[in-house]
């Protein structure tokens, strides 16, 4: 078995992590939690999202979380923008990075977004092209690449059409999210296989939940056939608000010790990013989901 020599982390705890808790979290801290993370080696760190307030009250400082925190020159910090004015709103605090959110399944993109696939492809047209007047990196999400709550199981052709699309679109990197998190590893190698014959597997990443436990063998499987990047959250904060008993997306500690295990180097401080996962945990009043972050903090 032959896994990369190197896996990069894109750390999406502070937008992905927060945003359906459904307690407003003072700017203060979110500002805080960032430069905490920003201090543990990560290299990638998904700050907050340019969309309504109406639909995501717990993103409506985003400005003020943008301009607000200490901005490390190694790190990157993307934010997400369903549309052109999200995206002015962005440029305006500075950002370099953006991403835009599609899904391959046609219900899903309804529900959650408001069009289909085809609509929201169209709505990242004038996105692109603004992005690229402005020198923006642009990343894409693709949601429920293995599993939809309302289709079930969705065909990984699905999936590679529109990675496919972003892909050619102008996004550099397409980060493939088992949102509902019931994916397992066969299941996960065979959508990449086929979406590798659409887009380079070097510009594949993995979004991992771990509803059911099976996120560290599904990124385990991944890796096999060299993907290398993936999409971790401190504390394992977050989850999928149409998935039955979501625990969250994968915790950045549990990933981060089965990597350190591995030999395979990340750059990031597993401490370091443990400590600030115990701190949005306890403005939060509970434990983190990661059990490697339980271990840490009772000095095991």
């Amino acid at each position: 078995m032959k896994f990369p020599s190197r896996v990069n982390l894109v750390e999406v705890a502070p937008r992905d992590g927060l945003q359906n808790e459904a307690r407003t979290i003072p700017t203060a801290t979110k500002i805080e939690f960032i430069n905490r993370l920003s201090t543990t080696g990560l290299g990638c760190i998904e700050a907050t999202a340019f969309v309504s307030p109406k639909w995501v009250p717990q993103m409506a400082d985003n400005s003020e979380v943008m301009n607000g925190i200490i901005r490390q020159p190694a790190v990157r910090y993307p934010v997400l923008v369903p549309n052109l004015q999200g995206l002015e709103q962005a440029l305006a605090c500075g950002v370099t990075d953006i991403a835009v959110f599609a899904a391959a399944s046609e219900s899903f993109s309804k529900r959650n977004i408001n069009c289909s696939i085809a609509e929201s492809l169209e709505r990242f047209a004038p996105i692109m092209a603004r992005a690229q007047q402005a020198k923006l990196r642009v990343r894409g999400y693709i949601s429920c690449v293995l599993d939809c709550p309302y289709e079930g199981e969705i065909d990984p052709a699905a999936v590679a059409t529109v990675a496919h699309a972003l892909f050619d679109a102008g996004c550099y990197e397409i980060s493939l999210g088992d949102t509902i998190g019931t994916g397992t590893p066969l299941r996960a190698q065979q959508m990449i296989e086929v979406v590798g014959r659409q887009v380079p597997i070097e510009h594949l990443a993995g979004h991992f939940h771990d509803t059911y436990g099976q996120a560290l063998a599904n990124i385990l499987a991944v890796m096999e056939l060299g993907v290398a990047v993936f999409d971790t959250s401190t504390a394992g904060l977050g989850g999928c608000p149409y998935a039955k008993g979501a625990t969250g997306n994968v915790a950045s500690e549990d990933v981060l010790y089965m990597l350190q295990g591995m030999g395979i180097e990340t750059g990031v401080d597993l401490e370091a990013v443990a400590k600030a996962g115990r701190f949005i945990c306890r403005v939060l009043e509970r434990v983190p989901a990661s059990r490697v972050a339980r271990l840490l903090a009772d000095g095991g």
